[in-house]
């Protein structure tokens, strides 16, 4: 640079240096302090354009306005007495605006403030320039890539170089400045071991070049552990010496989304044809312009076209005639209104008809074609069953009609009488409860009549069930023609008829009853006999907001048994007084039957003696009711109601135990009465547990007998009496004919029944002081007695005359209260023991002899 200080010596040819300077092809230059060029070699002003040296511009004026700065730094190093400068890639401008591309290397010589800066430029614009755009066109490739999500990869197995993009590393979710091992062996094991061999065979293609450019797809584990799928493509760049690939770039796609959608769709796609296939769907499609139609498998074996080929027509020829014009029609339409459409119709194969249903639309595809896409399925099978379901409805509905004209019948025949058609007991109740409650919220009045039929047990029994069958309808006739639009007739049972009458106040219930009664009465000629019956009627009657039907008739039932007891033929109303009367009946029974639980009835017993000789030969037992209340009550005051309450044979039960206890007792007191006499019901010898209960009781034979009713009908017993009797027998237990000669058992009754005694009515007895006629009746009764080995009691001896004369009428047994009373277990005790019963006796001769003056009197 020093032959360059001088302008003179650029021109000397003998030194070879300034020789050099001169030739060079790089521009040579010295600039003082200011940076002003003091010399200048020929190919540096060429640089510049410039003659001489005087016409350059000073060195910082050259530079670039974005270089300067690097230019001053690099001139304050050189300045600085820097050694190794490095040269620096600037842009220095002509004095035309141009600029290029240059290699400056500075360096100082020359001492002290007079040192000057060498200057060594080198023209590299043309390379610049190419590195310039070959790098801005590698960032747009760059951009490219990631903008497509393409991370790129560039393995140089020559220079042992491999490089990794930043969205290369994004896809795997690792950091942009992670270093990432790329051999083999260590990325091997980020593959999904079900692709590792594919993916090995598919490097070694490449690596063998036998595979220029390869595409193949596998899964990678992510940083965060889910597989990704990844698509590489690659393609060999550059080759060896050996003529393998020395160098292969290419790029990674994340095609994750991609392949979850595509087994989306491949799912849905499965899931369609095994729908399809299932259904036995099959679609077609036809060209509308070219008339081309595409059938898959299931339509062709649907029209049972197989394997053959398929033309315009083949559809239409398929289609049963009766069908055909209007499934063309169906299709046009369609295809003319661009809109779906939907029809079936049978189609003919191989000469059996079977049921398509259809479904299809016209569309446009993406080449502007107009098709026709469908589906057809065959639905013979459906058809059939909705035939076969239609007729089982048909003859279902037939059948149901019938069995609901049979129910009807039923409904009616359950809630008629089927002689008279009026409605019966079960119709009434349901009748009677809304005729009830609409009474109740109107206010009005409902009024119940029990009718019961008289005298129609006699026609009935003397003329036959035809003629009581005729009654009972004309009996229906009558009160059939007395209804009112809202009345309701009803028979019950029997004879028995209810008459329901509702709404109006204004009819009069006694004038409705008579008329009744009178239409009752009116001869009915019958088989050539002339049939009468008449009617008595219960009447009951309410209106109230809390009217109870099912009470109603309850009281009109009650007022029919008084008009019954009244006579016949009449009627009767339900009043307070009766029903007060009723009120004291329900009492009295529900305290007979408490008093049956409390074992309130106990026995009282009146001693029986000897005719000749006035010994104790027995005590009668009778029933008492130790009332809580009312004390000690007599048989007549509850034994009506018992009877009613069937309770009488419980009574007779609890009597007879407790009077079997009380000579028990006085057996062991040493009383020695020889004999229990025990009054036993109708009832209780009909009932089939009396044996039964008899065995259940400490009954010495010979000590206890049973009084009976002669109003029992000896002459007519059951069987169950029979079997009761021989029972009683077999206990050792006697029996006795209680009240003789009021009832109307006969000579034969006795014979057969043998009875141990019989005893006089007292009703028979009482009179024989006064009357013959009564004495001699019953001496017939005693000689009776004695002639069938039965012995004789007489009830009702009242006074000393009364037990002379039955003692000389040879009478075995005397009761009444000339010898003692009715007393309660209690005072037998001090009763036998006193013998008072003899006091006021004479001897029988005295007796005799004052009964003979006093008749000669």
């Amino acid at each position: 640079m020093g032959l360059l200080v001088d302008q003179e010596l650029n021109s000397c040819k003998s030194d070879p240096l300034g020789m050099f300077a001169r030739l060079s092809p790089f521009g040579l230059g010295g600039v003082d302090p200011s940076l002003k060029f003091a010399a200048a070699n020929p190919a540096l002003l060429d640089m510049f354009c410039v003659a001489n040296v005087g016409d350059l511009p000073s060195l910082d004026q050259l530079a670039h306005a974005d270089d300067r700065r690097v230019l001053a730094d690099a001139v304050a190093a050189a300045n600085a007495g820097d050694d190794s400068p490095r040269p620096l890639e600037l842009r220095l401008q002509r004095k035309d605006g141009m600029s290029f591309w240059c290699l400056l290397s500075i360096a100082r010589y020359g001492e002290g403030e007079e040192g000057r800066l060498g200057v060594h430029l080198v023209d590299i614009d043309e390379r610049k320039r190419r590195e310039l755009e070959l790098a801005d066109s590698e960032s747009r490739w760059n951009h490219a890539l990631e903008s497509a999500g393409q991370g790129v990869w560039d393995h140089d197995f020559a220079k042992g170089e491999m490089f990794y993009s930043r969205r290369w590393k994004a896809i795997r979710g690792l950091a942009p400045d992670e270093t990432v091992d790329g051999s083999l062996e260590a990325w091997i094991e980020s593959v999904h071991p079900d692709d590792r061999e594919r993916v090995l065979v598919e490097i070694s293609r490449q690596e063998s070049a036998e595979a220029i450019f390869n595409v193949f797809s596998y899964r990678e584990r992510h940083r965060n552990g889910q597989w990704i799928w990844i698509e590489s493509r690659g393609a060999v760049v550059e080759y060896g010496p050996d003529g393998r690939p020395s160098r292969i770039a290419g790029t990674d796609t994340d095609i994750t989304e991609r392949k979850t959608a595509e087994e989306r769709l491949a799912q849905l796609s499965r899931r369609l044809e095994l729908a399809l296939d299932i259904s036995r769907i099959g679609v077609f499609e036809v060209d509308l312009d070219t008339q081309a139609v595409s059938w898959d498998e299931r339509v062709r074996e649907m029209y049972g076209k197989g394997g053959k080929p398929v033309g315009p027509t083949d559809w239409e020829d398929s289609v049963h005639p009766d069908d055909r014009q209007s499934a063309l029609a169906d299709v046009a339409r369609s295809v003319a209104d661009g809109a779906p459409y939907s029809h079936a119709f049978r189609i003919v194969r191989s000469g059996e008809i079977r049921h398509i249903r259809a479904r299809g639309a016209p569309f446009v595809d993406v080449n502007g074609v107009r098709r026709l896409i469908g589906a057809n399925w065959d639905v013979t099978e459906d058809v059939l069953l909705q035939q076969e379901l239609q007729r089982a409805k048909d003859l279902a509905e037939a059948r149901s009609a019938a069995l609901e004209e049979a129910r009807a019948r039923i409904e009616y025949t359950a809630l008629h009488d089927h002689l008279t058609g009026l409605p019966n007991r079960r119709y009434l109740d349901s009748a009677l409860e809304e005729r009830a409650r609409i009474a109740a919220q109107n206010g009005t009045r409902l009024s119940v009549l029990h009718i019961d039929l008289d005298r129609f047990k006699e026609v009935n029994d003397t003329l036959g069930h035809t003629a009581g069958d005729r009654m009972l309808t004309h009996a229906a006739g009558v009160l059939t023609a007395q209804m009112g639009p809202e009345d309701f007739v009803a028979r019950i049972g029997g004879d028995e008829f209810v008459f329901l009458v509702c709404g109006s106040p204004k009819r009069h219930l006694g004038e409705l009853a008579d008329r009744i009664v009178r239409a009752m009465c009116k001869p009915v000629p019958f088989q050539g006999n002339i049939c009468r019956v008449g009617a008595s009627i219960g009447i009951a009657s309410a209106a109230d907001p809390s009217i109870d039907g099912k009470q109603l008739l309850v009281d009109a039932d009650l007022a029919l048994y008084r008009a019954k007891n009244g006579g016949r033929g009449r009627h009767e109303f339900f009043t307070r007084d009766f029903q007060a009367q009723i009120e004291t009946s329900r009492r009295n029974a529900d305290e007979i039957m408490a008093a049956l639980e409390q074992h309130r009835f106990v026995p009282y017993y009146q001693p029986q003696f000897c005719a000749r000789t006035l010994d104790l030969v027995g005590v009668e037992t009778l029933a008492r009711w130790h009332h809580p209340e009312r004390g000690i009550l007599a048989p007549d005051t509850f034994l009506p109601i018992a009877e009613e309450l069937n309770a009488v044979a419980a009574i007779d039960r609890q009597i007879l135990e407790r009077a079997v206890r009380d000579l028990q007792a006085w057996d062991d007191a040493g009383l020695g009465i020889p004999k229990l006499s025990v009054n036993v019901s109708s009832r209780r010898l009909h009932d089939p547990d009396l044996g039964v209960s008899l065995r259940a009781l400490p009954i010495e034979p010979g000590r206890l007998s049973f009084e009976l009713l002669e109003s029992i009908f000896l002459d007519e017993c059951d069987q169950t009496v029979l079997d009761n009797l021989a029972e009683i027998r077999k206990r050792g237990i006697d029996i006795e004919i209680d009240d003789f000669g009021t009832g109307h058992a006969s000579i034969v009754g006795l014979i057969r029944l043998l009875p141990r005694r019989l005893k006089i009515d007292r009703q028979l007895v009482k009179p024989i002081v006064h009357s013959m006629a009564q004495r001699r009746l019953v001496g017939t009764i005693i000689e009776i007695g004695r002639s069938l080995d039965i012995a004789v009691t007489a009830e009702g001896a009242e006074t000393a005359i009364h037990v002379q004369m039955l003692r000389d009428m040879g009478c075995d047994t005397l009761q009444g209260y000339a010898l003692a009373r009715p007393m309660p277990a209690s005072a037998i005790p001090d009763f036998v023991r006193a013998q008072g019963w003899r006091e006021g006796f004479a001897t029988a001769r005295d007796l005799h002899e004052r009964l003979k003056r006093k008749i000669g009197n």
